[in-house]
């Protein structure tokens, strides 16, 4: 208890509550922004954070995940073309109410509204499940967590892309950069090539922005997109009950936003699937679940409480794995370890142990987080909407301006962190285009250490009986073979659409 009450007391002081307000607003800005999202303001705030309190920067980093995780949703109900993926959904019902019934004050605040109540119920959630996750976790030997990450890397793979190979690929890759640098406490150094700025490793923000943010701003220079050129101009009635949401209105939503939220909260807490998958399995399910189907897709209120409480409710989700065994289930929780790590911090179970105090003050700034998206929204709604009428041609160059700044600020590499950005900048380009998952090569670049650490105690365990000591460990063997026989339906379950697809497609072409 005295863990709990030290860090509520360290959440509330002055510069830790200023860096969360910080974060948010920053997250909702650059969510807004047509081509950018949360995972690559997290990439861009990492090298902020440097210098930053463990907590305050921790704070500040969960403030941008959730203000992007809403801030995506001003661009999908004014422009129809969203700033985060999971927004897609959203657009599906919030413009329309937008443009065609002319109340887009009320549609943000549809999706404010509900995205505050999934991100609340996932942070309850992680509250409650885990410190006992991780009392169990913190049981598990190096076998084990072997068996966890190698389970985890091949479920991510194959949740993350269209091909398991690919995803594996993409992976291994990730952990094998994340080998370059010195080994045996120094005493040797591999894949360095004689490069001096190589012997401490590749700088986390040099890569994460380098192959998460560069490629999507430069795609956006070149292609000159600052809007879509058809976008309309929003009008909005003169009707005071069209630009608020009332009480009454709000309560009709309980089941559905209930429902969003226990979706979103299951599916974050599963590694690979992510905010996508989240939104669109609920808006499926509450458009079934309706009396009026009909209504879905004309602006209907339902559809952007089941989205955005959804989408939302994998943010507080997706820690969960995170602070109970060291396994970030997407690209945003795997930047927030490289966060930890920084800040000399080794996330997984045994941070409850010596670091209790940091979790539960960053489980507070969590919900100030909430509280700050909520009362930001309300408050700067306007100031955020214009967000995306700033030109590209001005708005771009500076996001780049401000990787490069980063980057050559939070390394001791100097120039030569700028150079590996570029070098992984042209990397992300190349799998995008070849479509390698970006998600998979981050979490095996972040995991890489933590993933050898445990293989090289597990062989010294394995190594004179493999077959008798492995007996000794049953759950490794429960784990490998359960991630086999996912994987296995999984593939299966994909052969059989594509044979169905192939079968429509033939007899479409014999008619």
């Amino acid at each position: 208890m005295e863990s709990v009450l030290a860090g509520i007391a360290a959440a509330f002081t002055f510069w830790t509550a200023l860096s969360v307000v910080t974060g948010v607003a920053l997250g909702i800005a650059i969510g807004a922004i047509p081509g950018l999202n949360a995972p690559m303001a997290i990439a861009i705030a990492v090298p902020l954070t440097m210098t930053m309190d463990p907590l305050a920067a921790l704070g500040m980093l969960v403030g941008v995940m959730k203000g992007g995780g809403f801030g995506g949703a001003i661009s999908a109900t004014l422009l129809n073309t969203p700033g985060e993926p999971s927004a897609v959904a959203t657009a599906l019902d919030a413009h329309p109410l937008a443009r065609h019934k002319k109340q887009p004050r009320k549609a943000m605040k549809l999706a404010l509204y509900s995205s505050v109540v999934g991100d609340t119920c996932s942070d309850i959630a992680l509250f409650l499940v885990a410190a006992p996750l991780a009392a169990i976790a913190i049981g598990m030997g190096r076998v084990e967590q072997t068996s966890i990450l190698l389970a985890s890397f091949t479920i991510i793979a194959l949740l993350s892309g269209r091909s398991l190979l690919r995803g594996l690929i993409a992976t291994l890759f990730g952990v094998l950069c994340a080998l370059v640098g010195t080994i045996g406490g120094g005493l040797a150094e591999r894949f360095t090539f004689d490069i001096v700025a190589l012997t401490d490793g590749l700088p986390l923000a040099a890569v994460a922005i380098g192959i998460l943010a560069v490629p999507e701003v430069m795609e956006q220079i070149i292609n000159g997109r600052t809007r879509p050129p058809d976008a309309p101009v929003i009008e909005e009635s003169a009707n005071p009950e069209d630009r608020r949401v009332s009480l009454r209105e709000f309560w009709l939503l309980r089941w559905v936003l209930a429902r969003g939220a226990a979706l979103g909260t299951f599916i974050g807490a599963l590694p690979g699937l992510g905010s996508s998958v989240a939104a669109f399995l609920s808006y499926g399910v509450t458009m079934r679940a309706s009396k009026t189907p009909e209504r879905f897709g004309k602006g209907a209120h339902e559809g952007i409480a089941a989205t955005e409480s959804a989408n939302s409710a994998v943010n507080g989700a997706n820690l969960i794995p995170l602070l109970t065994l060291g396994i970030p289930g997407n690209v945003t929780a795997a930047l927030l370890v490289g966060a930890f790590i920084i800040h000399g911090i080794e996330p997984g179970p045994r941070v409850f142990l010596y670091d209790a105090v940091l979790i539960y003050g960053l489980f507070t700034t969590m919900m100030l987080a909430n509280l700050s998206t909520f009362l930001l929204g309300n408050v700067g709604l306007r100031i955020f909407a214009r967000v995306i009428q700033v030109r590209g041609q001005i708005l771009y160059p500076t996001v780049l301006l401000l990787c490069i700044v980063g980057v050559y600020m939070s390394s001791s590499a100097g120039l030569a962190a700028i150079y590996i950005m570029i070098v992984f900048a042209a990397i992300g380009y190349l799998m995008r285009k070849f479509d390698y998952s970006v998600v998979c090569f981050i979490i095996g670049f972040v995991l890489g250490d933590t993933f050898e650490h445990n293989l090289r105690g597990a062989v010294t365990i394995l190594y004179r009986d493999p077959l008798g000591r492995v007996l000794e460990h049953p759950f490794a063997i429960i784990m490998v073979c359960a991630t086999l026989v996912f994987v296995a339906f999984i593939l299966i379950g994909q052969a059989r659409t594509g044979r169905k697809a192939l079968a429509e497609t033939s007899l479409e072409s014999k008619t």
